[in-house]
């Protein structure tokens, strides 16, 4: 993992770099809003409230708080709350997502110690890179085995963050590393519950206290991630090692998916393959939807009970798209949503396949109506888009979610964060 390392020590630089740091600049919109956003959840106020009875010193900002707190605490109210919507970025190849786990750990020491902008934004570049390679390494075996790579690969991304504003040493952050590598936990199981936001939080939380470790000295295992009984040979991980290759030359980062659908990211090609397709509700008979097998153990809850589940709910979601209700809105993932007759009689109807010829990123489907008639279309999130275009639907989902508070959290960031600005935003949030 020594390649690691130096990235994470290393300078940014080159016009690559300064293209990965643009995309950052806008996954940290997207995080911030989604953040503001997710403050009413009743995760990220069971969170505030545990912050708010620990106590301690006034360090970090916390969303939806108007006093600051330590900075472990500010990072892991931060993370949950930041995914508390399951409406922030995704990396397919990381299989996660990377921007709740690194950013609540780049901003909380960012705030601690009045780290500039540009630092900030290195840090947080460099932690999302450092967890999508990471994820990578871990690979779909890892997955697969039943581990969440948000919170697994997303904790070494988190320390990478905050070792890098804590200004460590290689050796000091090999140390953190190889500490992180007994903390860093997370499992599939908690999907459609309270514990997959807490994963965030948690991965956040822990890079914060390892790194903050190593700066004090604190000694590790130097092999904690891929040596004998580390975590990678005792989590399942693929262990491809090719995947450190020229880090701060190639940026996996420039292939980052934000979410324009409230709702996993595994059900968003099917939805907008759907967009294509103009029918009534009323008068469909059935609908095919062809998928990866990845997606089948995520987001494929046949009968959701409450709007949670709904989230990962292929049929549920398709039923939603199919009727006209906006998958883009956060309030129409409802327990009421979930209850609905008609949507549940029309879910009933809608029938996954697993397919190996169809990419992780793509989605088919066919709709058959009940005179015979059949549509089909298809969908790629892969598709190029321009940074230009991301930035336009990034900055409309921030109007659409936060109404006239986007605007000043918009100036906020920009392409170099205005960091007290930034935190005090997400304070009166």
């Amino acid at each position: 993992m020594n390649e690691l390392t130096r990235f994470g020590v290393g300078p940014v630089k080159g016009d690559a770099g300064h293209q990965a740091r643009e995309v950052m600049a806008l996954s940290l919109l997207d995080w911030a809003t989604v953040t503001i956003a997710g403050v009413g959840e009743p995760v990220a106020r069971i969170m505030r409230e545990m912050a708010v009875d620990d106590g301690g010193g006034a360090q970090a900002s916390v969303a939806g708080l108007s006093r600051k707190f330590p900075v472990r605490a500010a990072a892991m109210v931060n993370g949950t709350t930041s995914h508390a919507l399951d409406y922030d970025d995704t990396h397919f190849a990381h299989i996660g997502h990377p921007s709740v786990a690194v950013v609540p750990a780049a901003l909380a020491i960012a705030d601690w110690i009045e780290a500039p902008g540009s630092d900030l934004l290195d840090a947080a570049l460099v932690g999302v890179e450092g967890s999508i390679r990471i994820g990578r390494w871990l690979g779909r075996s890892h997955y697969q085995t039943g581990f969440h790579q948000t919170a697994t690969a997303g904790a070494f991304g988190a320390t990478l963050a905050a070792g890098r504003l804590l200004a460590l040493s290689a050796h000091q952050m090999t140390q953190a590393l190889g500490l992180c590598a007994t903390r860093a936990a997370g499992l599939k199981s908690q999907f459609g519950t309270m514990g997959k936001p807490y994963h965030a939080g948690l991965a956040a939380q822990t890079g914060v206290e390892v790194a903050r470790a190593a700066k004090a000295g604190f000694i590790s295992t130097s092999d904690g991630i891929d040596g004998p009984q580390g975590f990678g040979p005792t989590h399942a991980a693929q262990a491809d090692n090719t995947v450190f290759e020229r880090p701060g030359q190639h940026w996996d980062i420039l292939s980052i998916s934000h979410k324009f659908h409230a709702c996993c990211h595994g059900t968003h090609a099917m939805l907008e393959a759907l967009a294509q397709i103009e029918c009534a509700a009323p008068d469909i008979a059935e609908m095919q939807l062809w998928t990866h097998p990845r997606w089948m153990s995520v987001c494929n809850i046949p009968h959701p009970k409450t709007g949670m589940e709904v989230k990962f709910s292929f049929a549920h979601c398709a039923a939603m798209a199919l009727s006209g209700v906006d998958t883009s809105a956060l309030d129409s993932f409802s327990d009421e949503i979930a209850r609905d007759s008609f949507l549940s009689a029309l879910a009933s109807r809608v029938h996954v396949v697993a397919d190996d010829n169809i990419a992780e990123t793509a989605a088919r489907v066919e709709v058959t109506l009940r005179s015979g008639a059949a549509f089909t279309a298809e969908h790629n999130l892969n598709q190029t888009m321009t940074i230009e275009t991301r930035r336009e639907k990034l900055e409309a989902k921030s109007r659409a979610l936060l109404g006239p508070r986007a605007e000043p959290l918009i100036d906020a960031v920009g392409s170099l964060p205005d960091v007290p600005t930034l935190c005090g935003l997400l304070r009166s949030a």
